[in-house]
């Protein structure tokens, strides 16, 4: 790079980039957010304008300019691939919105791509990049609720506007793309890479022909359990209970925390009931750091990033040839 600081171009002017991640790459010190691109001229400049940087007409374009190092791609999920790839061909670093493929193929072929140029491939999976999930990991190890046996976790949200991008399969990709991979990615954290699918059950609508939510029963090969569920037509729920031989820890807002939330991890055994509230933690900023770094620097972070993409990948798949589809 022929800054000391890395310049990042934003291809797309989705709406979690413009709360959440580029107020953190403006944030960061070692980052200067250089342009922001919009296939509509007066959305670009609007958002340019908010952010103090350059607005730039089509996706192209923005790729095509030799001052920006990096860019972050948060355009709609079965666009990914196609825009993670023609960046990586220009030289560029990419910092991508979950997931970063729809296949396990195709997420295995951009990190190659990119590994094969020296460049930073990254998810922008921020959840859990929160310390409330290690904090989770370290009462789980010290035995607070004994041997874990199950998991149960929900992501849900109420139903969006008629238009939205997530009731269009061919570029939202649907409920389990876009919000089942939350709890999904919990199991894998929390039970590890061997997960098994028991079964899965999604409802599909007819009408615009989209999956709406569902429900997962996964278990790793010693029989713990992950019960999980997701959707687009349910109130708010972004939570996840471990239960255990002694006691049952339960987190909330375990997926989507404002920076100034402050956890309260629940754990309840047969006598008592105890809350422990944990400091509050920027996950957007904390995985906005560790790209910065990995650019600079190998970090050694990268290739777990890469396995755990390629696991939930797979995993997504699997749940998809093993799901019984419901009409609706």
């Amino acid at each position: 790079m022929s800054s000391s600081r890395l310049r990042f171009g934003v291809l797309g002017a989705a709406d979690i980039g413009l709360r959440r991640t580029i107020p953190a790459l403006i944030a960061d010190p070692d980052i200067d957010v250089t342009a922001i691109a919009s296939r509509d001229a007066a959305k670009a400049a609007r958002f340019a304008e908010g952010f103090g940087c350059e607005a730039v007409t089509g996706y192209d374009a923005l790729l095509s300019r030799d001052d920006i190092d990096a860019v972050y791609i948060p355009v709609p999920v079965m666009l990914h691939t196609e825009w993670v790839e023609a960046a990586l061909l220009r030289g560029k670093h990419v910092l991508v919105e979950k997931p970063l493929a729809a296949t396990r193929s195709r997420t295995e072929e951009l990190i190659d791509l990119a590994r094969s140029r020296g460049l930073v491939l990254m998810e922008n999976f921020t959840s859990l990049h929160h310390a409330q999930h290690a904090a989770v990991m370290k009462q789980l190890d010290e035995g607070a609720i004994g041997e874990l046996r199950s998991l149960s976790a929900a992501f849900t949200i109420p139903p969006k506007a008629e238009g939205d991008i997530r009731y269009q399969p061919d570029v939202g990709g649907g409920a389990l793309l876009d919000i089942g991979i939350y709890p999904l990615r919990a199991a894998l954290h929390i039970l590890g890479p061997e997960l098994q699918v028991v079964g899965a059950v999604l409802r599909h609508e007819r009408r615009r022909d989209v999956v709406l939510s569902g429900h997962v029963l996964l278990t790793t090969p010693q029989g713990v359990v992950a019960d999980l569920a997701f959707g687009m037509e349910h109130a708010y729920r972004a939570e996840y209970t471990l239960y255990g031989t002694t006691g049952r820890l339960r987190l909330d807002r375990a997926f989507t925390p404002p920076e100034t939330h402050l956890p309260r991890l629940e754990i309840t055994r047969q006598d008592t009931n105890e809350v422990l509230t944990l400091p509050a933690d920027a996950q957007f900023a904390n995985l906005v750091r560790q790209f910065a770094l990995s650019a600079r620097r190998d970090t050694g972070q990268l290739a777990r990033h890469h396995a755990d993409a390629v696991l939930q990948a797979d995993l997504v798949e699997r749940v998809m040839d093993a799901a019984r589809v419901c009409p609706c």
